[in-house]
C-alpha cells in the first residue's frame, strides 16, 4: 500500500507540473489532485523536494534495472536518458525550478549507485580502498551528471544513443585504469 500511495503522489505532482511551475506548486494540490490528505503526503514525505528526490531515484533504478554493470552500464544510462525523455514535463519543470546544485544531487544519486556497481566489479582483483572506490566513482559521476544537464538544457535533442556512446568512447579502459593508478597492488 505504501509504494501505490507514494506513486500516486507521484503522478499527482507530475501531473501539476506539466501545467504550472515547480513554486506554484503546493503539497495541498497534490493531496487534492490525488484524493488524499495532507497527513498522508506527510506520512511518506518531508516536502515537495523529498517526493522530486523518491521520484528520481524510482525512476533510476527502474531505469537501470539489471544493466548496473561494465558489461551493461551503457544500456543503464541510455534507459536513464529514455526515462528522462517520458519524463519530459517533470523533468524540466524541476530542471527550471531549483538551483542546478539540487538537480546535480537528484541526478547524482542516481548516477552514482549505476558507477559504483561498475567501480566495485572492475575494482575486486585489486586493493583499493573504499574511499577510492567512492573518489573514482564520484569522479565519473560529475562528469556523466554534467553531460546529462547540458542535454536536458539543450532540449534533449540528440538521441539517447548518441550521447551514450559518446561518453563509452570517451571513456572506454579509463575507469580501469583509474582503479589500476588508484590500487595498492593486484589481490592474489
Amino acid at each position: 500500500m505504501s509504494q501505490l500511495t507514494k506513486r500516486a503522489l507521484a503522478a499527482s505532482l507530475k501531473k501539476l507540473l506539466a501545467r504550472k511551475p515547480l513554486s506554484k506548486i503546493t503539497i495541498a494540490d497534490i493531496t487534492e489532485d490525488c484524493g488524499m490528505n495532507r497527513m498522508t503526503f506527510y506520512y511518506h514525505f518531508q516536502d515537495i523536494y523529498d517526493l522530486i528526490d523518491w521520484i528520481c531515484q524510482e525512476e533510476g533504478e527502474r531505469a537501470f534495472q539489471g544493466r548496473k554493470d561494465y558489461d551493461t552500464w551503457q544500456e543503464g544510462f541510455i534507459a536513464l536518458c529514455h526515462a528522462v525523455i517520458e519524463n519530459r514535463a517533470f523533468i524540466l519543470g524541476v530542471y527550471r525550478s531549483v538551483q542546478r546544485e539540487q538537480v546535480e544531487n537528484y541526478l547524482g544519486r542516481v548516477v552514482y549507485g549505476l558507477l559504483l556497481d561498475v567501480v566495485e566489479e572492475l575494482s575486486a582483483p585489486y586493493s583499493l580502498p573504499e574511499q577510492d572506490r567512492a573518489y573514482i566513482t564520484n569522479f565519473y559521476k560529475y562528469a556523466f551528471v554534467g553531460v546529462m544537464l547540458d542535454w536536458v538544457r539543450d532540449g534533449m535533442q540528440q538521441p539517447p544513443e548518441e550521447v551514450v556512446g559518446r561518453v563509452s568512447r570517451m571513456t572506454r579502459g579509463q575507469l580501469l585504469l583509474a582503479i589500476q593508478n588508484l590500487a595498492d597492488s593486484p589481490r592474489p
